[in-house]
């Protein structure tokens, strides 16, 4: 049985946000900036409305697949994934809608990155337990920027060791560890050891 890396995309393995705030600026005029980490409140008009949330996320579906060539890649990502697909398997889990599964696997393999893909919308829990139960793995990793997704993999396969990443820095100073998650690591020099490290026991997660 081999080992089983489960990771996100966006702020993980390629910046979005940074991005997604130039596009909205240069393409709509709304000012981002991700205050306290929350998208909730993130977006402004130059009167100083806040947008509503479906507005919010109709600007999220106009960057995605559209303005997805924009992103750059996370660094060491790339190199580290490399090394750890020699002794595991790998899976990009993005929460995007299923039309852009094919923009996402073309994205990441202009980056180097080639893996499995798969989109979910939701919580991570229930396609992580899918996915160890396809693979059989002899220990799994997940990694994520997300609080509320760490949380979803607690509840649903609270084997799994979860990794909680930040990747962009003006991002990470305003989201604190996810109570769920089993580390805060922020950068894959350092991820990369406490992954192999975790293959290399080749023990459930304890909490």
């Amino acid at each position: 049985m081999k080992p089983l890396l489960i990771t996100d995309c966006d702020e993980v393995l390629l910046h979005m946000v940074r991005h997604f705030g130039t596009w909205l600026g240069e393409a709509h005029a709304i000012d981002f900036r991700m205050q306290g980490g929350s998208f909730a409140d993130s977006m402004t008009r130059a009167d100083g409305t806040v947008l509503a949330p479906e507005e919010m996320w109709e600007k999220l579906d106009g960057f995605f697949p559209a303005e997805m060539g924009r992103q750059t890649l996370v660094p060491h990502a790339r190199e580290a994934l490399a090394r750890l697909a020699e002794q595991a398997d790998i899976v990009v889990l993005t929460n995007l809608q299923d039309h852009c599964r094919t923009h996402r696997v073309d994205q990441l393999a202009t980056h180097g990155i080639v893996h499995r893909v798969e989109c979910n919308q939701g919580g991570k829990g229930p396609p992580v337990a899918r996915l160890v139960a396809e693979y059989g793995p002899s220990v799994t990793v997940f990694v994520d920027d997300l609080p509320v997704h760490h949380e979803s993999v607690a509840e649903t396969a609270p084997e799994v060791h979860r990794l909680h990443m930040v990747s962009e820095p003006d991002l990470a100073v305003h989201i604190p560890p996810a109570p769920h998650s089993n580390a805060r690591i922020d950068d894959w020099v350092e991820a990369e050891r406490w992954i192999a490290a975790r293959f290399a026991a080749g023990l459930p997660a304890t909490a």
